[in-house]
């Protein structure tokens, strides 16, 4: 179990929102490691469009960084990589 925890740690997800211009990249225990928001898309007294922004990328690299997890763990069992 030490070793998948560990080699969870390894994984990365990228989500996007608008095309790509606010980004959002989680680690396999799901701690936001970076982000990017394009200048383009930064408007003073618009808080609501970045913050919609900022969820939907969140939400899309929560879904990526699962499905990564769901395989890293079958390929994992089926290697019998689960030892100590």
């Amino acid at each position: 179990m030490n070793k998948m925890k560990e080699g969870l740690k390894t994984l990365e997800a990228k989500g996007s929102a608008g095309a790509g211009l606010v980004e959002v990249t989680l680690n396999g225990e799901y701690q936001v490691i970076s982000i990017h928001i394009d200048p383009s898309i930064i408007t003073e007294g618009d808080s609501s469009t970045m913050e919609t922004l900022l969820l939907s990328a969140f939400n899309d690299s929560s879904k990526k960084m699962k499905e990564k997890i769901e395989e890293f763990s079958r390929s994992a069992i089926l290697s019998g990589g689960l030892g100590k």
